[in-house]
């Protein structure tokens, strides 16, 4: 089964510091053995809440707003898609995630859905 773990973390303002450099190391070194677990399906760092726009549609207008749609602490900084045996075994990889040491992991399973085929006319 399919498992997305959403990264949340605050985010802080210590680019090209040594700090900086130990945790792009160690999420990569997470991301590494994902995939020689063989669980590994995708994974994506986000750009900052800064770079968000939110779109909303509300009796037929669109409302586009800059930033997150929520106002929070800790904020959406990417996520994994894993391919588990069950929520067991995503919580586990989620524990190792060096995230979850200062930001939260949420883990959530990918309902799976048939595929939608588009309709020929003729």
């Amino acid at each position: 089964m399919r498992y997305m773990l959403l990264i949340y973390g605050c985010e802080r303002p210590d680019w090209g510091t040594e700090a900086h450099a130990d945790k792009i190391a160690a999420v990569r070194a997470f991301t590494r053995r994902c995939a020689e677990d063989g669980v590994l399906l995708a994974a994506d760092p986000l750009h900052t809440t800064e770079s968000a726009t939110t779109v909303r549609v509300r009796d037929g207008e669109t409302l586009l707003t800059d930033g997150p749609f929520a106002e929070t602490a800790e904020h959406l900084g990417g996520y994994f898609i894993l391919d588990c045996a069950d929520l067991d075994e995503a919580l586990r990889y989620a524990a190792r995630c060096p995230m979850a040491a200062e930001g939260s992991v949420e883990v959530r399973p990918i309902l799976e859905l048939q595929p939608v085929t588009p309709q020929v006319s003729g």
